[in-house]
């Protein structure tokens, strides 16, 4: 099942709890309906039933719907530890207001956070710029994750922030000194920094964690028919860059192949260094449906445990 959602729809907290739980709901539909029969419910409320155990607590409704014996789980404990990283730079308000990269990042954080608690998992938030703005309790009661939906509709609602640069590796290198415990660390960015070695310095950062021995999974958020493929009507623009104000003024057609390569390149250094760190990369496209950030998160919770 493909999820592509409005996301101008999101209006307010009650509007995005309701796309938020739709997301999760219609995800673990489609994978009981895909030839990953009984993935989602596994790693969710669920266990498999083990012959000679009691039956008290097996669930009928998943027997009647999936013919398998899957017992309900009632033990309190926590699964895993999952820190949410959200790049809020002004990059990210790309390329529209109410159709943004980080428009699109907040409901799949505020999916992933609705999974997260469904599954008693712990999650914290943390938003970042240029240097950290919110850092969250790493939690897993209901409490929490409202807690957490609040402040991701408050961000929606937030204008563009002033021209700024961003600071990934430094935000990563501080968080991979604060986390006491072997964790998930999701990251929501375009990874879009202005020179070659602020993108180098990014990666050492992501390896940084892995040393620390937590589990990295980066969603590389783009807008990919213009930020990859440079695909502009044939007349002049002006073009800005959004974090310094740089301006420049040409048809497309004059630097869309250098453009191409270049970005081509780019983004396969990143896919090959986070391949060597051990690092699961997920580019995503905004006009894209949202299921293939659930499922590669699935994916490497999987691992994480």
């Amino acid at each position: 099942m493909s999820m592509a959602l409005d996301l101008a729809a999101v209006r307010s907290f009650e509007n995005l709890e309701f796309l938020a739980r739709q997301l999760v709901e219609g995800f673990i539909t489609g994978l009981h309906q895909s030839p990953y029969h009984g993935f989602s419910v596994e790693f969710s409320e669920h266990r498999l039933y083990n012959p000679g155990e009691s039956t008290r607590h097996i669930d009928w409704k998943v027997l009647a719907r999936t013919d398998k014996l899957f017992v309900k789980r009632y033990e309190e404990e926590t699964n895993l530890r999952c820190h949410l990283l959200l790049d809020v730079s002004p990059s990210m308000y790309y390329p529209t207001p109410d159709h943004d990269k980080l428009r699109f990042s907040i409901l799949c954080a505020a999916a992933l956070i609705t999974l997260l608690q469904k599954q008693r998992d712990a999650v914290g938030l943390v938003t970042f710029a240029d240097q950290i703005e919110l850092q969250t309790p790493v939690r897993s009661t209901s409490t929490h994750r409202h807690t957490l939906l609040l402040t991701l509709q408050q961000l929606l609602e937030r204008p563009a922030a002033p021209r700024r640069p961003t600071d990934v590796a430094g935000v990563i290198h501080r968080i991979a000194q604060q986390i006491p415990k072997r964790s998930l660390v999701v990251l929501f960015s375009d990874m879009l920094g202005r020179a070659p070695e602020e993108q180098t310095a990014a990666l050492a950062a992501l390896q940084h964690l892995r040393h620390q021995q937590h589990e990295v999974l980066l969603f590389h958020v783009m807008d990919r028919a213009t930020e990859s493929d440079f695909d502009f009507a044939e007349r002049p623009y002006l073009f800005e860059d959004i974090e310094t104000g740089e301006t420049i003024k040409l048809q497309p057609a004059q630097v869309r192949d250098q453009y191409r390569a270049a970005m081509r390149d780019y983004e396969q250094e990143l896919a090959l260094r986070c391949g060597q760190y051990k690092i699961d990369f997920v580019p995503v496209d905004i006009r894209e449906p949202f299921d293939k950030v659930l499922y590669a998160y699935m994916v490497k919770r999987g691992k994480a445990k």
